[in-house]
């Protein structure tokens, strides 16, 4: 069940980011395709984030430390970008234009997310 949440959580924060971010969009006319869309393209970033995240934590450790942890908005912003390449590949209407509209929709997401996850509880554990 907690899965299923988190899913949705990060489904209307890409929903968000859509909205409020220019270069960010989903091209459906239909509100029920839409909400598919951005669940599939969470789901699609929930398993980018937890293949590609740790294998890229290890790596760049030493950039994580020499940055005090804001490479992390550039690793979120290029993961976000993957998941757009991949949602494209898998013809759904979701499309990142550009690094900073990426940057920018990452750090959205994940501010978004963490408040929903916290006002759920689903880091309770």
């Amino acid at each position: 069940m907690k899965i299923i949440l988190k899913i949705l959580v990060v489904a209307g924060a890409l929903w968000a980011a859509t909205q409020l971010i220019d270069g960010i969009t989903v091209k459906d006319t239909t509100a029920t395709r839409t909400v598919g869309t951005l669940v599939a393209v969470a789901l699609i970033f929930g398993l980018v984030n937890a293949v590609l995240k740790p294998i890229i934590k290890t790596i760049g450790c030493a950039f994580y430390v020499l940055t005090l942890g804001l490479f992390a908005l550039v690793v979120n912003a290029c993961l976000l970008l993957l998941t757009s390449w991949i949602a494209t590949q898998l013809n759904l209407p979701f499309h990142v234009e550009g690094f900073w509209a990426a940057l920018l929709g990452a750090l959205l997401v994940g501010v978004i997310s963490w408040l929903l996850d916290m006002l759920l509880g689903l880091n309770d554990d």
